[in-house]
């Protein structure tokens, strides 16, 4: 006689959830949405990334394997679920904006692809942060590093640089003046330093290290502040201050571009730029007042 297990957990269920919403998202893309250039496929990346991602981590979990797993199963299922939040919170964000608007001239079956894709990463986007939400540490609880607000925090920082990374791809927007070069340096150390501590907790190696993990935190959360917000300042003064070579009103000619003007790039990365700094000022507060967890 069959035996059929009904799983209680929320978590399970919330995890099928996003796996179902993000195949059928990707899965419609490829079938009929149309989206040939890159970023309809970074939006399909998104989608499959997430998949595949929440596929691992259910097969583990229903198998038992947690304890086999080369990685702290404490950290990694809810820094893979942080991130297929932004993930697909992008591509929801980026994909209607492409292609839904203004594409009443394609077939009407081609928008219905599109439209269904588009509502797909919409609940995939809900499932994943309702994982985030039921994963993270409570108060007084113990848990991973990566489940407190400091460890998602992070996850934050280092996908907001990313994003900055992607505007800042052509060496004009920056090398103009030794101070934009600065920036630039802020986005690479701070990013490598929290995908470093990202990489330190998922692989539970904090213990390595030749001083005490949480002083360390604390520490570089006070320095990313600081390099932050002389960046947040420097940024516009140099892109947008007419003084230093900059211009403080969008050009007329963004309207010929094909997606965003340089200008609309640079206005990108300052607000970007502003965003992280308010995300590491939080992740200090925090850190502060951490009275601790295991990692």
């Amino acid at each position: 006689m069959p035996i059929v297990v009904v799983h209680s957990n929320p978590l399970f269920w919330v995890r099928l959830f996003a796996l179902v919403f993000s195949c059928v998202a990707f899965a419609v893309t490829i079938h009929g949405a149309g989206v040939g250039h890159g970023t309809g496929d970074w939006c399909v990346f998104c989608w499959a990334f997430s998949f595949a991602g929440t596929l691992l981590v259910l097969l583990v979990e229903l198998f038992g394997l947690q304890n086999r797993a080369p990685v702290s199963w404490k950290n990694f299922p809810i820094t893979f679920a942080c991130y297929a939040f932004l993930l697909c919170l992008s591509a929801s964000i980026i994909f209607p904006l492409y292609f839904l608007k203004g594409s009443q001239s394609y077939y009407q079956i081609t928008r219905d692809y599109r439209i269904v894709a588009t509502v797909f990463s919409c609940l995939a986007t809900i499932a994943y942060m309702s994982e985030v939400s039921i994963s993270k540490a409570r108060p007084g609880e113990v848990a991973g590093y990566m489940a407190t607000a400091p460890g998602l925090l992070k996850v934050c920082e280092t996908f907001v640089a990313c994003v900055i990374f992607v505007f800042i791809t052509n060496p004009n927007t920056y090398d103009s003046h030794t101070a934009l070069k600065w920036c630039l340096a802020v986005y690479c150390i701070c990013f490598i330093l929290s995908a470093g501590i990202i990489v330190l907790c998922i692989c539970e190696c904090t213990g390595c290290l030749p001083f005490p993990f949480a002083r360390f935190l604390s520490a570089y959360a006070l320095l990313a502040v600081i390099m932050y917000l002389s960046a947040t300042i420097i940024w516009p003064i140099f892109k947008f201050d007419r003084n230093h070579g900059g211009s403080s009103s969008r050009p007329g000619n963004c309207g010929d571009y094909n997606g965003l003007c340089p200008w609309d790039r640079e206005m990108a990365v300052a607000v970007l730029t502003a965003v992280n700094f308010v995300l590491y000022l939080a992740d200090l507060i925090y850190s502060a007042r951490l009275v601790f967890i295991t990692v």
